[in-house]
């Protein structure tokens, strides 16, 4: 259709334990934010999770990281999975997450996201490479630092490490106000190591060991910019 652009790639940020009906993601999350604000002497924040969703022509895909154990979905489009805590925990399902990149799939608790979808500035071969690089992403242990970055391994990783490795703009990305993304400085890092891909020549190099970084930058309305020094939840 006319005036209808070839190529969209939307940010959700969702509340971290949106739709969790036992409140147990939730309830952890926020322990976690506790401890981490104490200990690094800040003002408690509201932890979210990100998801992306991509549309090049008429096809859309729903890109995001959950846990293996849970979905009655069959055909959730998994490209991936990796251990959640330890290595050695992956041999259980319920200690497994999934990187998932879903034709036609929609993004789960969407409509929670705060502020409703963010659209970035795209075109249609940076979104092809996008969604060419999921099934890219190292996988890792959810919630330790195996490559060094400084942060920790986790959805908010592969949405950063997508953007940052597809050619977008990620220093324009901004967080609802006073949110922190976990993980999202990991995937930043690990992206600069991933070699320039081409929609025909997806990339081959896996991420390698980052350099340690750490910071918070916000603009003039209090919101967190998340860019190469940023923090990220």
């Amino acid at each position: 259709m006319d005036g209808v652009p070839a190529a969209s790639v939307h940010l959700h940020w969702v509340p971290l334990g949106a739709g969790d009906n036992t409140h147990c993601v939730r309830t952890n999350g926020r322990i976690f934010e506790w401890m981490q604000a104490t200990f690094e002497r800040r003002s408690h924040c509201d932890l979210y999770h990100s998801a992306l969703a991509v549309r090049i022509d008429d096809v859309e895909f729903a890109i995001e990281m959950g846990p293996a154990w849970g979905n009655r979905v069959s055909e959730r489009g998994v490209v991936g999975e990796g251990p959640v805590g330890m290595p050695s925990f992956g041999r259980w399902r319920f200690f497994r997450y999934e990187v998932r990149c879903c034709r036609a799939g929609v993004i789960p608790d969407a409509t929670d996201a705060v502020g409703g979808p963010v659209q970035l500035d795209t075109d249609q071969q940076r979104a092809r490479v996008l969604v060419d690089l999921v099934p890219r992403f190292p996988t890792v242990t959810w919630g330790r630092d195996e490559l060094r970055t400084g942060d920790m391994w986790n959805s908010n990783t592969l949405t950063s490490w997508l953007l940052a490795g597809s050619g977008h703009d990620v220093g324009a990305v901004m967080m609802p106000p006073h949110g922190r993304a976990p993980g999202w400085s990991a995937g930043l890092k690990a992206a600069s190591q991933l070699a320039t891909p081409t929609v025909n020549e997806p990339a081959r190099k896996r991420p390698s060991e980052g350099d340690r970084d750490g910071g918070e930058e916000v603009d003039r309305h209090g919101h967190q910019v998340l860019n190469d020094s940023g923090d990220g939840a």
